[in-house]
């Protein structure tokens, strides 16, 4: 499903990348998408620290009722994806050519969407949170393997420089 809302997006959707020669500008340019990204990551976290208030534990330090474990949870896996993904994002913008950086922000947009998608479904039930982990985890494992064989097989005289 991945590479289909990627593919369609990418030819239906009707905006460019800007010209960006140099390796700076383009990891400028994945930050600035990468900040779009944030959005799923705060949300959670100002929705744990609400379900946090308002449960009725009495002690700060004792067991965590199930939604506030829910939104935790969400929020320390969410992180860890995050970075992940942004690292990733970074090194592929250095190998993406001009015609394809408009996949920059597409990816951003469908982690951010996935992360969403995750959240509502492992709400629901833990037996539904697969789809919402797959949306987010495959394109990170996509851009993974094309980082690396970018750095091994198509310019493996810039490895380290």
């Amino acid at each position: 499903l991945c590479p289909c809302l990627i593919y369609g997006a990418y030819i239906f959707l009707p905006f460019d990348a800007p010209l960006l020669p140099t390796v700076s500008a383009r990891l400028v340019y994945t930050l600035r998408c990468a900040a779009f990204a944030t959005f799923p990551v705060v949300l959670g976290m100002i929705v744990s620290g609400i379900s946090r208030l308002c449960s009725s534990a009495l002690e700060p330090f004792g067991e965590l009722h199930r939604e506030v474990e829910i939104h935790r949870t969400y929020v320390s896996q969410s992180v860890h994806l995050f970075i992940l993904y942004f690292f990733n994002m970074a090194v592929l913008a250095t190998y993406l050519p001009q015609e394809l950086l408009k996949l920059i922000p597409l990816l951003t947009g469908l982690f951010a969407i996935s992360r969403l998608i995750f959240w509502m479904s492992y709400a629901i039930g833990r037996s539904f949170r697969a789809f919402g982990f797959s949306m987010t985890f495959l394109p990170l494992l996509a851009m993974l393997l094309w980082n690396l064989y970018g750095m091994f097989v198509l310019e493996p005289e810039n490895l380290l420089s």
